[in-house]
C-alpha cells in the first residue's frame, strides 16, 4: 500500500467578479455568443468560457471592471441582459 488516499481532485476556477478561488460546481460558466455573454449552466457549450458566482453582487463586479471581454477574449462590450435574468431567477430559489 502506498498510503495515499483516494480523494477527487474538484477542479477549482477564478469568479471574474470577485476573483475568488471556488469550485467548479459552485460558480456559473459564461460564454460569449456573437455579441451576448450568456449563461451555460451545463458546461456543455462551445467557445471559451468564463466563471462568476450565480450572485448578483459578482455579476455587477464583472461588469463594471469589463471582466467577461477580457476574459471571454472578445473584442468590444458585450450585453449580458440574458445572464442577469437567469441570475435574478437562480437567487429567488
Amino acid at each position: 500500500m502506498s498510503g495515499r488516499t483516494r480523494t477527487g481532485a474538484c477542479p477549482e476556477r477564478t469568479c471574474v467578479g470577485c476573483r475568488e478561488r471556488a469550485a467548479r460546481t459552485e460558480l456559473l460558466r459564461t460564454v460569449a455568443i456573437k455579441d451576448a455573454c450568456v449563461p451555460d449552466p451545463r458546461g456543455t457549450l462551445p467557445g471559451r468560457g468564463a466563471y462568476v458566482h450565480p450572485v448578483s453582487v459578482c455579476l455587477d463586479q464583472a461588469v463594471r471592471r469589463r471582466a467577461f471581454p477580457r476574459a471571454l477574449r472578445v473584442p468590444g462590450p458585450l450585453d449580458v441582459m440574458a445572464l442577469r435574468r437567469y441570475v435574478e431567477q437562480t437567487e429567488g430559489c
